[in-house]
């Protein structure tokens, strides 16, 4: 049967509403949802949302990521926009009189006619596991506070929860007849890409907020503020970003990657430095993880191993980024950390039109690995829609043998795609029909997932449109740790 573009569109409406969602002959779940083909709107930028805190040179864009390895250290990363100010951060345990000072580093940068505010990183190390942390930035009068938790200690069976938001452009969502933003926060792991800053994105933040199972840490899938759609890729939107996400990202690591609109190369107009902005503002601790570049890194997070790639840096065999992954992957324990998460922007397999099998060249090279070392579930951005594939791979293939298509595969990840946040490009619709075997569920809507761990053999995943319910579900998958499953496989057949 030959391959043919499908569209959802108005066409399918009434029948969505009857249905539900459509099932192809060889493939999973095509929703049909009803939803709005709309374009979403950036906010304006008198919006509350993007609001400058009062005082003089007040902190700004205030941010934290994980700031090691092992999960004891915090970035704290924030702006000051008249001049540098301070560097230290004073932090204190909740029910501990005991304050301490760390000091950091402030950094700036040029791009094309924009001088940057002054940015601020400071590393605090060596926490207390499980423990809620204050903390305070800036000096005199327009101090400002916020606090975070750190994870629970590394190990096997340690619960915890990622909140996964696929913010293609963030969508900030005003009620009209209100003028009340709302936006999304976690307290597990959310996984979100493609955020920007429109109105759907607020909506989809606030949706996610609503969900009871909140995330605790944030897996970011690439595309944080669309700077680079502006005319001269305006850099003061990178700056209406960083405060639009502040009341999320203040108080909970935002785990980052970067995407194809990060990169803001612009060589015709002096701009040849590839990721300037983003590597200037948003620091992740990638020397201790053996990476010599912030594009790639890997950090434990309670019993996941989190690995982020880059989509968009070389990645061929002797690159430095395949060389990090290479003597990267053998070192995860899985006995200590038995979740095995890759973080990267374009998916390596979707069946959308729009960025159709970009990712292809990626997954020839690294498939393989993904397979040989048991990841249990890939998550990527870049197309604006959500989808999850069945575990399969496509590794047999040579050049004598003809299989070259995805085939079942127990030990293989499952690859999700959530760059559904909310973006101003508006989502995808047109789809390969008929839908492939290896696509389970497939809907372009904008939402977000939670993906929560229980103990090392079972994690729990969902995902949650944003016109239903907080509670409702579009689609959801129980995972079985495939290092544990493997394990039990070769005990059983050994009885």
């Amino acid at each position: 049967m030959g391959m043919n573009w499908v569209g959802v569109g108005s066409v399918y409406l009434l029948v969505g509403l009857i249905l539900g969602t459509l099932r192809s002959c060889n493939g999973g779940i095509s929703s049909i949802y009803a939803r709005t083909n709309g374009i979403s709107a950036d906010m304006p930028l008198n919006s509350d949302v993007f609001a400058l805190p009062p005082g003089y040179n007040a902190p700004q864009q205030v941010h934290i990521t994980q700031g090691d390895h092992e999960g004891k250290g915090v970035i704290i990363s924030w702006v000051t926009p008249n001049e540098p100010g301070s560097s230290e951060v004073t932090y204190w345990a909740e029910n501990s009189d005991i304050k301490k000072h760390a000091v950091g580093t402030v950094v700036t940068y040029k791009y094309y006619n924009y001088s940057s505010p002054y940015i601020h990183h400071c590393t605090i190390k060596n926490l207390q596991y499980d423990t809620k942390y204050f903390y305070e930035v800036g000096i005199g009068n327009v101090t400002r506070q916020f606090w975070f938790t750190t994870p629970p200690a590394v190990g096997p069976d340690v619960p915890y929860t990622f909140g996964l938001i696929g913010i293609t452009t963030i969508t900030i969502n005003v009620d009209p007849s209100t003028h009340l933003t709302e936006i999304l926060f976690a307290n597990r792991y959310l996984s979100t890409g493609d955020l920007g800053q429109t109105f759907d994105s607020n909506r989809t933040l606030t949706h996610y907020e609503s969900n009871p199972a909140k995330g605790n840490a944030v897996l970011f899938v690439g595309d944080l503020s669309y700077a680079d759609a502006y005319p001269m890729h305006d850099n003061n939107r990178w700056d209406s970003w960083g405060r639009f996400v502040e009341r999320n990202v203040a108080y909970q690591p935002w785990i980052w990657s970067a995407g194809n609109h990060e990169i803001d190369f612009l060589p015709e107009y002096g701009e040849g430095e590839p990721f300037k902005p983003y590597t200037h503002r948003y620091y992740v601790p990638y020397k201790s993880s053996g990476s010599t570049s912030p594009l790639w890194y890997s950090i434990k997070r309670a019993s996941a191993y989190i690995i982020v790639m880059s989509s968009y840096s070389a990645y061929g065999m002797y690159t430095p980024q395949y060389k990090w992954l290479m003597s990267e992957l053998p070192k995860v324990n899985r006995s200590e950390t038995p979740w095995l998460i890759v973080v990267m922007h374009c998916p390596l397999y979707s069946t959308y039109v729009h960025h159709y099998m970009e990712g292809e060249t990626m997954r020839v090279m690294y498939e393989q690995y993904f397979v040989q070392y048991k990841v249990d579930v890939v998550f990527s951005g870049h197309v604006h829609a959500y989808e999850r594939t069945e575990r399969v791979s496509n590794i047999a293939y040579d050049i004598e043998n003809g299989r070259c298509s995805p085939r079942n595969d127990k030990f293989a990840p499952v690859y999700i795609t959530i760059g559904d946040g909310g973006n101003q490009e508006g989502l995808l619709y047109d789809m390969v029909d008929p839908q492939p075997g290896y696509s389970a569920y497939r809907e372009p809507s904008y939402g977000h997932g939670i993906f929560d761990i229980k103990n090392k053999t079972h994690a729990y995943f969902g995902w949650h449109r944003n016109q239903d319910g907080y509670a409702v579900e579009g689609d959801s998958l129980w995972f079985e740790n495939l290092h544990w499953k493997s394990l039990q496989d070769s005990s059983s057949a050994s009885l």
